[in-house]
């Protein structure tokens, strides 16, 4: 009882652990839910075409083929060289980054990460508020900061479609004399090309895409999950009433 109690302890303690980590990576902003659609197809074609057109200059995404993307999104493999291979030859090529590393990290201070597993390293909600999360910043290098992640090197990539936005903050004084700044919510400066909600459409096909990029075999390890439990439920019910033939004299 003791050692279950202690176990009981630990997960609880774990638990408090993993949630301080995640609030801590969202700079302790409430995370809006990115609310994508894995399955609808039409959305990862849009994300896809988005991700090539504003995203793949600066970031790779090298653990997956333009020929799986090709297969799995219904892309022909004519409207997939024609509107997303860029910078590739042979639809076998991997995605790559149009900007040489080397550029990147002297005018950003950092090369841009491959993108490739980031939905499964950070979660779909983190991109997608990431992506909503740019506001203006003077003291910023690039002139805008992200309330996801405060000093990112980023800059607002869409800002053509979004806009500027102000973000305001509230100081409130602590018991102890220490002064916390709160985000209060966010103030449109110049109007994109896009009002809120297509922009938020955007970002959701552009999440969905890169959820896609981390794990291509979802949707085929699902249909193969709902094989194998019809395969055990069809096996249980043999089983049981092999299990009653063979015992049925036996009082």
């Amino acid at each position: 009882m003791v050692k279950m109690k202690r176990f009981a302890g630990l997960l609880v303690l774990s638990a408090c652990f993993m949630s301080a980590q995640g609030l801590a990576s969202s700079g302790g902003v409430k995370l809006e839910k990115s609310g994508i659609d894995p399955d609808n197809i039409k959305s990862l074609q849009r994300g896809a075409a988005n991700f090539m057109n504003y995203c793949s200059g600066c970031h790779s995404a090298q653990y997956v083929r333009y020929k799986t993307i090709g297969r799995d999104l219904e892309i022909s493999e004519e409207m997939l060289i024609d509107n997303l291979m860029f910078n590739a030859d042979q639809t076998f090529d991997t995605i790559q980054a149009s900007m040489p590393a080397t550029d990147a990290a002297r005018w950003y201070g950092t090369a841009p990460p491959d993108l490739s597993l980031l939905a499964r390293a950070k979660g779909t909600d983190h991109i997608f508020n990431f992506l909503k999360g740019f506001y203006v910043s003077a003291d910023s290098p690039t002139g805008v900061d992200n309330l996801v992640r405060e000093g990112t090197s980023m800059p607002h990539v869409l800002w053509e479609l979004q806009g500027y936005q102000n973000a305001i903050f509230v100081e409130h004084k602590n018991v102890d004399g220490s002064v916390t700044r709160v985000f209060e919510g966010f103030e449109q400066l110049t109007l994109g090309q896009m009002d809120s909600e297509d922009y938020d459409e955007f970002v959701r096909d552009t999440v969905n895409f890169l959820a896609y990029v981390a794990e291509p075999i979802r949707s085929i390890r699902r249909k193969l999950g709902v094989w194998v439990l019809m395969f055990l439920t069809f096996f249980l019910i043999i089983a049981n009433m092999l299990k009653k033939q063979i015992w049925k004299d036996v009082k």
